[in-house]
């Protein structure tokens, strides 16, 4: 009885930090979120030890805490950088939308093809990079020789209540080429900006040329 009373003093007293600490998991579950980089598929968008920002209201509203949704907010369109957790990958990815639904996606010799119409690139001043231009939205991707790289694709038809999701390091990147069509209740949120960087190769010191920079 000693401790029940205990626990109920106890709750009273720190209600306060327990609501906000209920809060904060609760906006990390349905509002926003960050997440942490650790491998280099979407290079050189975004670099092994990014803390990345995910805005979890992008697309829908979901009930804390589930995956039930309240509210579709918009839907995910060609060139965002999706977060989502993949039942097939087991594990978080982040990845850029290169396919909607009903879209006919190919890929021959690491140019895309798009409902019949080949995606324009341009060449940079650094070796294998170049520019892709997906609709309104142009990034740079990475094209690093690799061998047995997945780098064609008959074409494929996206079905209804799926996207077709690829790296930006495009050559090294585990993606829709090995895991197939990400259902959209897969998708968490866009991740819109680098919160920080650590430079594990450097004793963990902050990039700080990378705080605060915006992902497109």
């Amino acid at each position: 009885m000693k401790q029940k009373f205990r626990a109920i003093s106890i709750l009273k007293q720190n209600w306060g930090f327990l609501a906000l600490m209920l809060l904060m998991f609760a906006s990390r579950s349905s509002l926003a979120d960050w997440y942490h980089v650790p491998t280099g598929s979407m290079l050189p968008t975004i670099v092994e030890g990014d803390r990345i920002f995910v805005d979890k209201m992008a697309y829908r509203l979901e009930v804390p805490f589930t995956d039930i949704e309240v509210m579709e907010i918009a839907k995910p369109q060609r060139g965002d950088i999706v977060v989502f957790n993949s039942v097939k990958a087991d594990n978080r990815l982040v990845k850029r939308l290169i396919g909607e639904p009903g879209d006919t996606v190919a890929m021959q010799n690491n140019v895309l093809i798009i409902n019949g119409d080949a995606v324009q690139y341009a060449p940079t001043k650094q070796p294998f990079l170049q520019t892709e231009y997906l609709d309104d939205t142009a990034h740079f991707v990475q094209f690093t020789p690799v061998a047995n790289a997945r780098d064609n694709f008959e074409a494929v038809k996206v079905p209804e209540g799926h996207y077709l999701v690829l790296g930006d390091n495009r050559n090294n990147s585990a993606d829709s080429r090995y895991y197939g069509f990400v259902p959209a209740i897969e998708i968490q949120g866009k991740a819109t900006k680098v919160l920080m960087s650590l430079d594990a190769e450097n004793y963990y010191i902050p990039r700080t040329e990378r705080i605060l920079v915006p992902l497109t």
